[in-house]
C-alpha cells in the first residue's frame, strides 16, 4: 500500500534538501525530516552489524528507512532480469485462433450488408458532374499520349553535306618525314664518308647529339645491301610520334608590344625634383655611413667609419665642426622639433646626444636648459640601459648625454615630436628594440618576444603606430593599444632600410636584393608595386616631407629619384615614375651610396658614399 501521509505530490524532493521538513501532512501540519546524525563511521558500523542493511532503504517522500519485505525483494530481482514483474504471468501460453485459415461456413459475424453498399454514392456523382464540367470548360486538360518514336536518331541527319566537321576543321596532317640525301645512299659519293678519327668520334658521341644516326656506308651494288638493322626501330619511332604528340594549330595574337607598356607622364611634367650635382662634401677619410639635416634645413651631419661626426653648413659646404666620438657611426638623427637642437648618435655600445651649438643662440641655449632641468626620481627604477651625464671636458665637445645598451647599436630615429626616440640593438634577443624618453631619462623595452632579426624600425609621423623591419617582414604596432595591428609581407629576401611617406599612409622598403617595395597601408599587406630599377643592393631609401619625390641609394653607385604621387582620392591609385638617375659616387670596396635624404624644404637630396664624401643634387 502506498503511503500518501505527504502531500506534496509528484515533485523534485531536492527542492526540500535545505529544509527542516519534508512536506506537509493531509492536515497541512509539516513532516519533519527524521534526525539523521549518522556520520560514516555509524553508517560502515550498520553496514557490518545489521543483517538487514542490504534490503534498508530510503523513502524520499518521508526520509523514513523501510525495510523492503521478500516479495518485493523478489519483484526487484526479476525486474533486474528483465523479466515480467507478475509471477503468475506466462508470456508463453498458447495463442488462441482467433479466425482460422479454412474458409467456414459461418462467417464470423453475420451483420446485414448496408444500404449504401448498393446505391449509387450521391457525393461521387457531385464529384464526377464537376470533372465533366471542369474538362468541358476546358481548365482540366486530358493527358497527352505517350510517344512512341525510339530514343536513339541520326546524329548528322541535319549536317550539311558540303560542310566541314569540327574536329576535322582543326586537323592538321602530320609532319612528313624527311627524305634521303646522299648519305643515305648505298653508294655516296666519298666526300660524304666517314674517316676512321670521324668514325671513332661519332662512336663517343651521345646519340642525342650526332649529326646522323646512323654511318653512311658503301656497297658495290644494290644486291649486297643488307637488311636495315634499325628499320623496326624507326617505324616504331614514328608511330610514336604520330600519335603521342599532339598537334594543334594555335591561333597568334597580333599585339603591338608599344601598348603594353604603361602610359606614364613625362619627366619634364613631373617638375621639381634633382638633376645636377651641385656641391661636394669632402673631409671625411672612410666611407661615410649615415646623415641626417636639421629641420630649418640649414645643417648636415654626417657620421662615417673615421670614427668622427661633421656639422656641415649645407648651402657652402663648409665643416662647421668636427665631433671625434672613438667608434664607427651606424646612424645619425637630428631631432625633428625645430624648437630643440639635439643629434642622436650610435657609436658602438651607446647613443650619444649632442647638442651641436650651431645657428640660434637663443635655440640650443633653450635646449640646455630643457636638460638641465631634469629632476631624478626619489626610488631608482631598474631599466634596459643606463643614462650618463657627460663630463665637463665633453661638455665642452657638445656632448650631453650618454645613453649605454648592453649591445653594439645600430640604429636610432626620432618621434615626430621630439621627445622620444628608438634604438634598434645588433642582439637577437627581445631586448632588440627600445624606446628612451629624453625629458624623463627613461627607457623602456616595448617587445616581450623576439620576432626576427629587426633592421630598422620607425615612428608614424602623426599616429601613434611604430614600424618594425624584421628581414622579410615589417610590422605595424599600435603604441597606445599594445597590440599588432599590420603584418606587411615585403616579397624581399633581407629588408635593409625603411621609409614612411609623411601622409602616413604609404611606406617603401628597400632591400638587399635589389629591390624596392611600396606598400599603400589602406589596401594590401602585400607591396602595391616592386621596382627593381637598381642593378646591386639597396642601402637607404627616403620620402620628400612635401614634394611628392622618393629616392633609393644603392651600392651600384646610384641614387634613382622617383615620383611618386598620392592622391588624397581613395579610388585613384599611387602614381609612381622614375624621374632622375643621379650618378657621382665612386664605387670603394664594392660599395656605392649608403645614405640618402631629402632637404626638410627645397628638391634637393643628400647622398652619402663609400668614397668618403657627401654630395647634394639640386
Amino acid at each position: 500500500l502506498q503511503d500518501i501521509r505527504n502531500t506534496v505530490g509528484n515533485i523534485p524532493m531536492e527542492w526540500y534538501q535545505d529544509f527542516p521538513h519534508i512536506g506537509y501532512n493531509l492536515d497541512g501540519k509539516k513532516i519533519y525530516k527524521p534526525i539523521r546524525n549518522k556520520d560514516e563511521l555509524d553508517m560502515f558500523l550498520e553496514k557490518m552489524e545489521n543483517p538487514d542493511y542490504w534490503r534498508t532503504v530510503q523513502d524520499k517522500m518521508t526520509g523514513a528507512d523501510i525495510k523492503l519485505t521478500d516479495e518485493q525483494v523478489d519483484l526487484v530481482h526479476r525486474l533486474q532480469r528483465g523479466q515480467f514483474g507478475d509471477v503468475h504471468f506466462d508470456p508463453y501460453e498458447p495463442a488462441v485462433d482467433f479466425f482460422t485459415h479454412e474458409v467456414m461456413i459461418h462467417p464470423v459475424t453475420n451483420r446485414p450488408a448496408d444500404k449504401r453498399s448498393f446505391i449509387p454514392s450521391l457525393i461521387e456523382k457531385e464529384k464526377v458532374s464537376k470533372l465533366v464540367h471542369a474538362i468541358k470548360m476546358g481548365w482540366i486538360k486530358p493527358r497527352k499520349p505517350k510517344d512512341d518514336t525510339p530514343t536513339y536518331y541520326d546524329l548528322w541527319a541535319h549536317e550539311d553535306p558540303n560542310s566541314i566537321l569540327g574536329r576535322h576543321k582543326m586537323h592538321i596532317p602530320a609532319p612528313k618525314m624527311k627524305l634521303p640525301g646522299h648519305e643515305e645512299s648505298y653508294n655516296p659519293p666519298p666526300e660524304y664518308l666517314l674517316s676512321e678519327e670521324e668514325k671513332l668520334a661519332w662512336e663517343q658521341q651521345e646519340p642525342a647529339e650526332r649529326k646522323l644516326n646512323f654511318l653512311p656506308q658503301q656497297y658495290r651494288c644494290l644486291r649486297a645491301v643488307p637488311a636495315y638493322s634499325r628499320f623496326i626501330h624507326e617505324r616504331f619511332e614514328r608511330c610514336l610520334d604520330l600519335y603521342l604528340c599532339p598537334r594543334q594549330r594555335k591561333m597568334r595574337v597580333n599585339v603591338d608590344p608599344e601598348d603594353l607598356i604603361p602610359k606614364l607622364p613625362k619627366p619634364r611634367d613631373l617638375q621639381p625634383f634633382p638633376t645636377t650635382q651641385a656641391l661636394v662634401y669632402r673631409g671625411h677619410t672612410s666611407l661615410v655611413r649615415c646623415l641626417s639635416v636639421s629641420p630649418s634645413g640649414q645643417w648636415l651631419v654626417s657620421g662615417s667609419d673615421d670614427c668622427t661626426v661633421r656639422f656641415w653648413e649645407v648651402c657652402t659646404a663648409r665643416c662647421m665642426k668636427t665631433l671625434p666620438v672613438g667608434g664607427v657611426v651606424k646612424s645619425v638623427a637630428w631631432n625633428p622639433n625645430p624648437t630643440i637642437c639635439l643629434v642622436a648618435i650610435c657609436v658602438e655600445q651607446s647613443v650619444l646626444l649632442v647638442n651641436p651649438c650651431l645657428g640660434d643662440k637663443l635655440l640650443y641655449g633653450a635646449t640646455d636648459q630643457l636638460l638641465e632641468s631634469y629632476v631624478p626620481p626619489e626610488e631608482e627604477r631598474v631599466q634596459p640601459v643606463q643614462w650618463v651625464t657627460a663630463t665637463l671636458e665633453e661638455q665642452s665637445k657638445g656632448l650631453r648625454l650618454l645613453i649605454q645598451h648592453s649591445k653594439a647599436v645600430k640604429q636610432v630615429t626620432w618621434h615626430g615630436k621630439g621627445d622620444y626616440f628608438a634604438s634598434v640593438v645588433a642582439d637577437n634577443s627581445n631586448m632588440q628594440v627600445l624606446i628612451h624618453q629624453t625629458s624623463k631619462r627613461w627607457s623602456q623595452n616595448p617587445f616581450r618576444k623576439s620576432k626576427g632579426l629587426v633592421q630598422c624600425v620607425l615612428f608614424h609621423p602623426i599616429r601613434p603606430y611604430f614600424f618594425v623591419a624584421t628581414q622579410r617582414y615589417v610590422r605595424v604596432y599600435n603604441l597606445l593599444k599594445q597590440e599588432l595591428t599590420k603584418k606587411l609581407m615585403t616579397n624581399c629576401k633581407w629588408v635593409s632600410s625603411m621609409a614612411i611617406h609623411p601622409g602616413g599612409d604609404n611606406i617603401i622598403c628597400g632591400s638587399y636584393d635589389s629591390k624596392l617595395a611600396w606598400f599603400d597601408l589602406d589596401l594590401s599587406t602585400r607591396p602595391y608595386q616592386l621596382l627593381r630599377h637598381h642593378k646591386k643592393a639597396l642601402r637607404s631609401v627616403a620620402f620628400h616631407k612635401h614634394y611628392p619625390l622618393f629616392a633609393s641609394g644603392s651600392d651600384d653607385g646610384t641614387v634613382i629619384v622617383c615620383h611618386g604621387m598620392v592622391y588624397n582620392d581613395l579610388l585613384q591609385n599611387p602614381l609612381l615614375v622614375p624621374v632622375k638617375v643621379l650618378k657621382g659616387h665612386v664605387m670603394t670596396l664594392d660599395l656605392g651610396v649608403l645614405d640618402v635624404l631629402f632637404h626638410p624644404t627645397q628638391p634637393w637630396v643628400f647622398s652619402s658614399g663609400a668614397d668618403g664624401t657627401v654630395r647634394l643634387y639640386t
